[in-house]
C-alpha cells in the first residue's frame, strides 16, 4: 500500500543500508496516500468477515443455549466492537502513524511494551492467523475433488502455500494489486452473504418461524456460560483495527479513517445478526451444534443443485481475508524495523514497484513455516490473553493521553464513555481466557515474556556494545536483501 519516490542515497542511520533523500531536498522519502475511503471499508469488512460466520457461528449458540439469547449476543457483541473501533478512529486521527496498536503503545507507554506488542505478533499471531486462514482455504478448494474421504495432508498444505506465495507476489508487485484484490473478495463474500440473508426472510416470509417459537425458551442461566458466548462473538468481530495499519497511506486520514470505520462496523454487524437468523430459520438448533460447516449445511436443505456455492463462497472469503492480513502484518514489521525494533532491511522498499517487499517476503515465511506445524490450529489459543491485553493497553494508553496530553490536536474527540466502557470490557476478555483455557493462556504470557532479553540485547543495548558477530550479520544480510529485493531504506516522515 506505500508507494515512494525514487531519490539518490544517502548513509542510513545506525550503520544499516543507504536511505533514500528526494534530489535538492533534506525530506525524507515520504509515503504516498493510495487508499481511498472505499479501498479503507473494503480492507475492515474483508478483514473482519472470514470464514467464521460462514463455518462455526455455533460458538455462540453452544454457550447461550437458545437462539434469543445468541441473537442478543450477536448484537452487544456489535456494539461493543463499535465502541472499540470509535476508539481507534480517535487514536488514527490522533497518532498518524501506521501499525495499529503498536504505535499507539509506543506512543503512550514506550519502546519496551510496544517491542513487546511486536514481538508476540511476529511469533505468534500473525503467522498463526494467517497458516489457518490458508488452511481452511484450501480445505473448502480441495473438498469437491475428495467428496468421500479426508483430503490428503499434504495435498492440502501445499494449496494452502501457494495461496500464501500468491498473495505475497501480488502484495509485493504493485501497490494497486493488493488494493484491486481486496475490493473484489469483499463484495464476493458479502454478495454471497446477502444471498444467505434473502433466502433465509423469503423462508421467514412464507412462514417458516417455528424455530423461532419459544425464542428465549433454554436460555443458560450460567454466567460463565454467557460470559463465552460473549466472547466467541467479540472474537468474530476482530478485525476492526486493520485500517490502523495503514494510517499513513490514506487518502485525507481526518476525514476518511473515522468514516470508513463508521461504515464498516455497521455493515458487519448487521450482517452478522441477519445471517445468524437465516440460519435459524432454517435449521433446529441440532443441526447447528452438531454441524462443522453451519453455512454449508445451510446451503444442502435449501440451495440444491447451487450447494457447492457456500464452500465456493467461504474459500473466497478465507483469500479476500488473507489478502488483508498479509497487508495490514506486513506494514506492522515495516513500521517496527522504521522504529528500530527490526532490521533495517524490513522496512526497506522497491525502487520502482515502491512497496516494502522485504517485510512482505518475512511475513509470508514467518506463515509458510507455520504450515509446517501439523496442529497449528491449536495455536490459535496462545494468542487469546495477548491479543486483547493489547488491544486493551492501546486504548489504556488513549486515555493517558488525554490526561497526559490535553491540548494535543484530535480531530476526532469521543466522549471519554467509549474507552472507559472498552476498557472495563478488555479487562474480562483478558480474563475469560485465564479462567476457561488458562494452560494456553499461560503459554501464551511465556510467549510474550521471551520477548524481554531480545528487547534489552538487541534495541536497548546501544548498537556498539552489541555482539560483534551479531552486528556483523545483520549488516551483511541487510546488504544481501538489498541486492536481492531491489530495495533501499527508507525513514520516519517528519511530519508524523
Amino acid at each position: 500500500m506505500a508507494s515512494y519516490s525514487p531519490a539518490p542515497t544517502e548513509e542510513a542511520p545506525r550503520g544499516g543500508p543507504p536511505s533514500v533523500k528526494s534530489e535538492g531536498s533534506n525530506e525524507s522519502m515520504k509515503l504516498k496516500k493510495e487508499i481511498s475511503l472505499v479501498n479503507g471499508v473494503c480492507l475492515i469488512v474483508g478483514n473482519m468477515i472470514g470464514s467464521g460466520i460462514f463455518v462455526s457461528p455455533k460458538g455462540v449458540l453452544m454457550h447461550s443455549a437458545s437462539y434469543g439469547l445468541s441473537l442478543l449476543v450477536w448484537t452487544i457483541g456489535g456494539i461493543f466492537s463499535v465502541f472499540g473501533a470509535l476508539c481507534y478512529a480517535e487514536l488514527g486521527t490522533t497518532i498518524t502513524k501506521s501499525g495499529a496498536s503498536y504505535a499507539y503503545i509506543l506512543e503512550a507507554f514506550g519502546p519496551f511494551l510496544a517491542f513487546i506488542r511486536l514481538w508476540t505478533s511476529l511469533l505468534i499471531i500473525e503467522p498463526t492467523s494467517q497458516a489457518v486462514i490458508a488452511i481452511t482455504f484450501s480445505n473448502y478448494m480441495v473438498q469437491p475433488i475428495f467428496p468421500t474421504c479426508v483430503p490428503p495432508y499434504l495435498a492440502n498444505r501445499l494449496l494452502a502455500a501457494a495461496c500464501i506465495c500468491l498473495l505475497t507476489f501480488v502484495n509485493c508487485a504493485y501497490v494497486k494489486w493488493g488494493t484491486r484484490v481486496q475490493d473484489f473478495f469483499t463484495y464476493a463474500k458479502v454478495i454471497a452473504l446477502i444471498a444467505v440473508i434473502i433466502t433465509g426472510l423469503v423462508k421467514i416470509g412464507q412462514g417458516h418461524t417455528q424455530n423461532f417459537e419459544g425464542l428465549f425458551e433454554g436460555s443458560s442461566q450460567d454466567p460463565g456460560h454467557i460470559a463465552l458466548a460473549l466472547y466467541s462473538a467479540l472474537f468474530s468481530y476482530s478485525g476492526w483495527d486493520t485500517l490502523n495499519f495503514v494510517t499513513e497511506e490514506i487518502k485525507n486520514p481526518e476525514r476518511n479513517l473515522p468514516l470508513a470505520i463508521a461504515i464498516s462496523m455497521p455493515i458487519v454487524t448487521v450482517i452478522y445478526i441477519l445471517t445468524n437468523v437465516a440460519y435459524y430459520t432454517i435449521l433446529p438448533i441440532n443441526s447447528i451444534l452438531d454441524s462443522d460447516a453451519v453455512a454449508v449445511t445451510f446451503a444442502d436443505q435449501v440451495f440444491g443443485v447451487m450447494n457447492w456455492t457456500i464452500p465456493f463462497a467461504v474459500a473466497l472469503s478465507c483469500f479476500g481475508g488473507l489478502n488483508a492480513s498479509i497487508l495490514a502484518s506486513s506494514r506492522l514489521f515495516f513500521v517496527g524495523s522504521r522504529e528500530g525494533h527490526l532490521p533495517d532491511y524490513l522496512c526497506m522498499i522497491h525502487v520502482t514497484h515502491y512497496t516494502p517487499i522485504p517485510a512482505l517476503l518475512f511475513n509470508g515465511i514467518m506463515a509458510l513455516i507455520y504450515l509446517c506445524v501439523e496442529d497449528v490450529f491449536r495455536l490459535i489459543n496462545y494468542y487469546s490473553f495477548s491479543y486483547w491485553f493489547f488491544v486493551g493497553l492501546s486504548i489504556l494508553g488513549q486515555l493517558y493521553l488525554r490526561w497526559k496530553q490535553p491540548d494535543r490536536k484530535r480531530p476526532l474527540k469521543l466522549s471519554l464513555v467509549y474507552p472507559i466502557v472498552f476498557c472495563f470490557l478488555t479487562v474480562f476478555l483478558v480474563v475469560v481466557p485465564l479462567y476457561s483455557d488458562t494452560i494456553n493462556s499461560l503459554i501464551g504470557i511465556g510467549i510474550a515474556l521471551s520477548g524481554v532479553p531480545v528487547y534489552f540485547l538487541c534495541c536497548y543495548t546501544p548498537a556498539h556494545k552489541r555482539p560483534l558477530r551479531l552486528r556483523s550479520l545483520i549488516a551483511k544480510s541487510g546488504v544481501l536483501i538489498q541486492k536481492v529485493c531491489y530495495s533501499v531504506l527508507t525513514e520516519m516522515d517528519k511530519d508524523l
